[in-house]
């Protein structure tokens, strides 16, 4: 009986016999299709001279310990094909994306299953030191005493439908198709980090690639150094579209952060809307309030009631998340209260808002320095701070994340 499963390092070098069982060759590598199927192997590659040949999987009779014997020797001379992921040339030694545990990992060797003794499937990619131990020894002893010594060492792998592979060509990406399905599932922080550890050209790859506003909230996370690189190998348009995601403030920190050049074109390929906030945030220096400052808040009248809030924060679910205040303007925009949104839930439908609000909603000046800002934070504790125009008109909020990231940044 077959092996239940088999090693890259194992099938490398593994003898390919034809139909009266003599050796035509030695398998140098193997591929997957994936567009057909994303496990299978679909083709082996052998080497027996100056040339290789292409085996397909429905070509094979039957995959033993002692080596890959054939059902029909209509061989074809391999040629490259943009559809095929070679496994050792693409995958072995190359690092890819491990979605389960959240890092960037080096593939050492992969483990396939072998089914009905004649297909191999892509199981797991290994990472750890068992497969080092296989690189090491394979062809230097026998392979039963390979699989048998590493007994003692701690499997580390990865199971392949957890992994993303790293491919900076768009056209490929798409005949290999690789998606960032995993990723845009993954915490923005976890995804921060890992985009951090790749290169240039892999974080350009998934950010062109993903979802626009699953990359705004990764974005948001990342160093702003490397948040400035990523934005600059972009396409403006992309860009832009990636820019519109994210909060006013994170997106006018962002362009700041760029050549005026590269920012300017930027902004002309986004929305006016977000163009309009983000331009307006970029005109304050960066370390007062009015650079700190977020313009997405909830505003009401200082005369409507409970039903009106909730109306509104209906109409507003994009903002709940991070919400946890209303504030009240009179009928020029002056503001003249603060509700936390929790004394919501208590309170009638048709009571005045005026009766929820605190007694004394403290505030700060659009120049005020970044230091009164955090100190204000600090001394109150509070959750979010209003800021205000000379006249008193309510111009945007600061909430704790952006002094919590103001503090990293220090």
């Amino acid at each position: 009986m077959p092996e239940a499963i088999l090693y890259l390092t194992e099938l490398i070098g593994l003898p390919v016999y034809d139909l009266r069982g003599r050796k035509i060759g030695g398998v140098r590598d193997a591929a997957l299709v994936p567009l057909i199927d994303p496990a299978r192997v679909d083709r082996f590659l052998i080497g027996g001279g100056w040339s290789w040949l292409t085996v397909r999987h429905d070509q094979v009779k039957s995959i033993e310990a002692d080596g890959i014997h054939l059902e029909d020797e209509l061989l074809t001379p391999y040629h490259a094909d943009e559809y095929m992921l070679r496994i050792v040339r693409d995958l072995l030694d190359q690092q890819i994306i491990d979605a389960r545990g959240r890092k960037v990992v080096r593939v050492t060797d992969i483990t396939f299953s072998v089914h009905d003794a004649r297909e191999l499937r892509v199981m797991e990619v290994d990472i750890g030191l068992r497969a080092v131990f296989r690189r090491l020894f394979q062809g230097v002893l026998p392979r039963s005493w390979v699989r048998r010594l590493q007994s003692p060492i701690s499997p580390n792998s990865i199971r392949w439908e957890f992994t993303n592979i790293l491919e900076p060509d768009p056209r490929r990406r798409l005949r290999l198709n690789i998606t960032t399905r995993l990723l845009e599932k993954m915490h923005p922080a976890d995804l921060a980090d890992i985009v951090e550890e790749l290169s240039p050209e892999d974080r350009e790859a998934i950010f062109e690639a993903m979802d626009s506003e699953r990359a705004a909230d990764a974005l948001s996370e990342v160093d702003p150094d490397i948040q400035a690189s990523i934005l600059e190998s972009l396409e403006a348009e992309k860009a832009a579209d990636i820019l519109e995601e994210m909060s006013p403030d994170a997106a006018a920190d962002a362009l700041a952060e760029l050549e005026d050049e590269t920012s300017k074109e930027i902004l002309e390929e986004m929305e006016s809307a977000p163009k309009s906030d983000v331009r307006e945030l970029m005109e304050f220096d960066e370390d007062t309030a009015g650079g700190m400052m977020n313009t997405e808040y909830l505003a009401l009248s200082s005369s409507a009631h409970v039903k009106d809030a909730v109306t509104a924060l209906r109409g507003n679910q994009e903002l709940l998340e991070t919400l946890n205040t209303l504030f009240l303007v009179d009928a020029g925009g002056r503001l003249v209260g603060a509700v936390p949104i929790a004394r919501l839930f208590a309170a009638a439908t048709d009571q005045p808002l005026t009766e929820l609000a605190l007694d004394s909603a403290i505030q700060v000046h659009v120049d005020a320095p970044e230091e009164e800002v955090t100190e204000l934070f600090d001394k109150y504790n509070l959750l979010s701070l209003p800021v205000t125009e000379e006249d008193g008109t309510l111009a945007g909020v600061i909430t704790a994340d952006d002094v919590i990231t103001v503090l990293r940044q220090r």
